[in-house]
């Protein structure tokens, strides 16, 4: 039996791969962005993010046994069944829950890194590696990356952080091997440093797998799923062999399944975990890579069965499920249903996700503007010369707050979008595209905040924080009115620096969710919004905070984070 998890419908199914028939559908109250079954395979247990819970199901009857509290937005989960403890990653507060199972007792909320997605377990269940989707770090910082987080499951405390290679955004999947000696993550990487001004050969982006070992909780390679002239765009779900001689990588922008021979890898792998991270031919070359095209547009989840026959292979966009024997790799789709039928808003939405739309299928929009909010990169766009990178932007209300970019040089989301295919993905976009995609991004809607009740409302300090908000003597309102909390003006705010030449004045953005998109300013050089408040505003330029206390601030932030 299949679990599948359909983000669209908010359901999960059952699939008899054998029989190529669907048995159960399932309604759930938020989207299933994390599934795991327990080892005796009589419980299924789905993340509900959204509703701020996950469900256990009894996959033989299709029936909700249980709802288990977590927080507002739970994405990974795995289940360590000889412990009898359920791990969720909560993407919006940035920790990893531990629930115990037979009371649903939380034993521990461990903060990990920024927007924590999957989580695995060793099987030992002596530890926890984690996958973090964007950085932690200002963007400014030469290391700037997402981090992998090992947590020790006896203590319930972090063991290690292992930041990937500098520009890594988009951390994914996470699989461990049988002995519990190395995890796989994949990820994509990059080259931000660079101005965009080709796509050639990797020059703005790439696609990567990076090994972690486990025990020394350290990086030991990353290496590049693209080819010298064709990008791998977006992986995504990862999958091990039961032998552990096989990996296996969903491509998610390129609609592809890459087969990697795991024991051909390791014999390459050397002191340096950096080999190979310039390397866009050593996997190809060596023949440990082999790329198989898949009747599914954005295969994203994967597993394996536990003979190691079979694999399968969600896909999102084509509402399908893959099946492949691990020998030949011939590809069979079993369609699901009920189906959502494509309008021009689903169709903007896959454009948006579709690297073979873009030249040497480097990148989708996605990959800059994961969920079309941000990768926290600091990127040199060419649209206002060379040589001055700035933060990546969320898309959401874009449509409502123009100017676009932070200089303004765009006048509206739909010259934006126009402008983003030409330049960053190098083509010509036919209307229907531009249209679609422009369609998507007026469709996206503000997720309430997770660090409101749960009722949706303000908590006490953030009461507290909105009355010094809106404060004439604080000033934050007068600038960031409800309710885009934007005025859709420019200004200087005393942020700029030698980098900019001279230009001093940036478009004022939209607050809401800027619970979702750290690192803040124009250059990202600020990690949380308390650093914005006080450290990066001396001179009381961009609202004037030096006279509150630290109560104040506290309380102020709060709000923010709630909006």
């Amino acid at each position: 039996m299949v679990a599948v998890g359909d983000a669209t419908s908010q359901s999960l199914r059952l699939v008899d791969p054998e029989n190529r028939e669907q048995l159960v559908h399932v309604k759930l109250a938020g989207i299933p962005e994390g599934i795991a079954w327990a080892a005796n395979g009589n419980s299924i247990f789905a993340a509900e993010a959204g509703a701020g819970s996950i469900a256990e199901i009894d996959p033989s009857r299709g029936r909700i046994l249980r709802r288990i509290p977590t927080g507002r937005y739970p994405a990974g989960i795995a289940v360590a069944d000889e412990r009898g403890l359920l791990l969720a990653t909560d993407r919006g507060l940035n920790h990893l829950t531990v629930i115990r199972l037979d009371d649903e007792k939380k034993l521990a909320r461990i903060p990990v890194g920024t927007q924590p997605g999957f989580v695995a377990v060793s099987p030992d269940e002596s530890l926890a590696v984690v996958s973090n989707l964007i950085p932690s770090t200002a963007a400014t910082a030469t290391d700037h990356a997402s981090d992998i987080t090992l947590v020790d499951l006896e203590s319930l405390g972090v063991r290690a952080s292992v930041r990937l290679p500098t520009g890594s955004t988009n951390a994914r999947d996470i699989v461990i091997d049988a002995e519990g000696a190395r995890a796989y993550v994949a990820h994509t990487l990059g080259r931000f440093h660079l101005p965009t001004t080709q796509l050639d050969r990797g020059w703005v982006n790439t696609n990567a797998l990076s090994v972690i070992d486990l025990e020394s909780g350290t990086r030991t390679a990353t290496v590049l799923l693209d080819r010298m002239t064709e990008g791998a765009a977006d992986p995504w779900g990862v999958a091990i062999s039961p032998a552990g001689d096989k990996l296996y990588i969903t491509l998610s922008g390129v609609h592809q399944l890459a087969a990697l021979d795991l024991s051909g890898l390791h014999a390459l792998i050397g002191t340096d975990p950096d080999a190979f991270t310039n390397d866009l031919s050593v996997l190809h070359r060596e023949g440990l890579l082999k790329r198989i095209d898949l009747p599914a547009k954005g295969p994203r989840g994967i597993d394996i069965s536990g003979d190691g026959r079979t694999l399968a292979i969600g896909g999102y966009f084509t509402q399908n499920l893959i099946t492949l024997d691990t020998g030949a790799l011939t590809p069979a789709a079993i369609p699901l249903g009920p189906r959502i039928e494509d309008d021009l808003i689903r169709r903007g939405e896959l454009a948006f996700h579709d690297a073979d739309r873009c030249y040497q299928r480097w990148l989708s929009c996605a990959t800059c503007h994961a969920d079309a909010r941000v990768d926290g990169l600091n990127w040199d766009l060419l649209n206002d010369g060379i040589g001055n990178p700035k933060n990546s932007r969320s898309m959401l209300l874009s449509h409502a707050t123009p100017p676009m970019m932070s200089l303004g040089v765009r006048d509206s989301m739909e010259t934006a979008v126009r402008a983003g295919f030409i330049h960053i993905q190098f083509i010509q976009p036919d209307d229907e595209d531009v249209e679609a995609v422009s369609a998507y991004i007026r469709a996206l809607k503000p997720e309430t905040s997770p660090h409101r009740n749960r009722d949706g409302s303000l908590t006490e300090a953030a009461i507290r924080g909105r009355e010094i908000f809106n404060r004439p003597s604080v000033g934050c309102a007068t600038c960031h009115p409800q309710p885009l909390h934007t005025n859709l003006q420019s200004y200087d705010v005393g942020t700029a620096t030698p980098l900019d030449r001279g230009i001093t004045e940036y478009d004022t953005p939209t607050l809401v969710e800027i619970w979702r998109t750290p690192p803040y300013l124009h250059d990202g050089r600020a990690t949380n919004l308390r650093e914005i408040l006080v450290e990066y505003n001396p001179d009381d330029r961009h609202g004037k905070t030096s006279q509150l206390d630290e109560s104040e601030i506290d309380d102020l932030v709060k709000y923010l984070l709630s909006l």
